[in-house]
């Protein structure tokens, strides 16, 4: 790539290769520089520093998700629709592990929007259930908890047991939509 080519986006896809290739641990600017071409310094005029290059991965495997994850439940409702959310977070990380462990976990204000969109997309399904404000969010942080922990385990082959983990991963649904809190408001 041309040095000319350079962009933060040009950049986001020259770490994603290298995470898919090696890695989250991969990334230096001296491995995106690399891939580049050009020395490392020439980095500095798109991005300032490693740190915001891994802000700007966050911020494309979560729109990543989002996207993905909009598009399979669009036009589903109830436990149809939270069934399908959770299939595809897991998918994701199955398919892209070493994106989702770049992904930066915590809260962070340069990730609001991008963070917002997938979570936004989960309340949305919540309220299904008749579930607002605080008992929404309790919800989507079990949600997210189970659906996180299942699949980076699985990723990390923390599963060694001779059980089928896709019927695990049923079990481990259906016991989250059955424990969703009951409200007085019908379900849509």
């Amino acid at each position: 790539m041309a040095r000319a080519g350079l962009s933060p986006d040009a950049i986001v896809d020259l770490a994603l290769q290298i995470i898919d290739e090696e890695g989250p641990a991969g990334v230096t600017l001296s491995a995106v520089a690399g891939r580049a071409g050009v020395a490392t310094p020439s980095l500095y005029k798109h991005v300032r520093n490693l740190a915001e290059v891994n802000t700007l991965v966050s911020i494309r495997v979560m729109d990543e998700l989002a996207d993905r994850a909009r598009e399979l439940v669009l036009g589903l409702s109830g436990a149809e629709a939270l069934h399908a959310f959770m299939n595809v977070w897991r998918e994701y990380v199955r398919s892209n592990p070493g994106r989702y462990a770049a992904m930066i976990q915590a809260a962070q204000p340069e990730l609001a929007e991008a963070g917002g969109r997938l979570v936004d997309i989960l309340l949305a399904l919540l309220r299904g259930y008749g579930l607002e404000g605080a008992d929404a969010i309790h919800a989507a942080r079990c949600v997210r908890s189970a659906v996180h922990g299942f699949a980076v385990l699985e990723a990390a082959g923390g599963f060694g047991l001779p059980v089928d983990l896709d019927d695990s991963y049923e079990q481990l649904k259906r016991m989250i939509i059955s424990g969703l809190p009951k409200t007085d408001r019908p379900h849509v």
